[in-house]
């Protein structure tokens, strides 16, 4: 039983952290396309 807990709370831990990272990564393609966007005004 604990065994199954732990496996699931391990499981759990990991989909958030992947969720932040997919999350950051999102943010800095995006900030890049906006430099990139902002150099064109220019």
């Amino acid at each position: 039983m604990k065994r199954a807990l732990c496996c699931t709370l391990a499981c759990l831990g990991l989909l958030l952290a992947g969720c932040n990272t997919v999350q950051g990564l999102g943010k800095d393609i995006q900030k890049g396309g906006q430099i990139l966007q902002d150099a064109g005004k220019k």
